[in-house]
């Protein structure tokens, strides 16, 4: 356990940015996992869950929860994943 005032308030910052990521990583998750969904189904809802996937993943690039080459590498695999299920 710190011992030292800036080693405690250390360790709570740090446990609220864990969470705060925890949360943007999950939300990446959920847009991923009802795309997929929606493109075996066959939904016509595709193109908002398209963008909303490509959303969650730009804001955790932005706060670097995620490397941004990552979140460019699965928006390009979600744009061709719906791109055939359009067709």
């Amino acid at each position: 356990m710190a011992n030292k005032a800036a080693a405690k308030k250390d360790l709570r910052q740090t446990a609220k940015r864990t969470a705060r990521n925890n949360i943007k990583r999950k939300s990446i998750k959920e847009a991923m996992k009802m795309l997929e969904k929606a493109l075996k189904e066959g939904a016509s809802d595709v193109e908002a869950l398209v963008v909303k996937a490509q959303k969650a993943l730009d804001k955790a690039a932005k706060t670097n929860v995620i490397h941004k080459n990552k979140a460019s590498r699965l928006k390009s695999q979600v744009a061709k994943k719906a791109k055939a299920v359009k067709k």
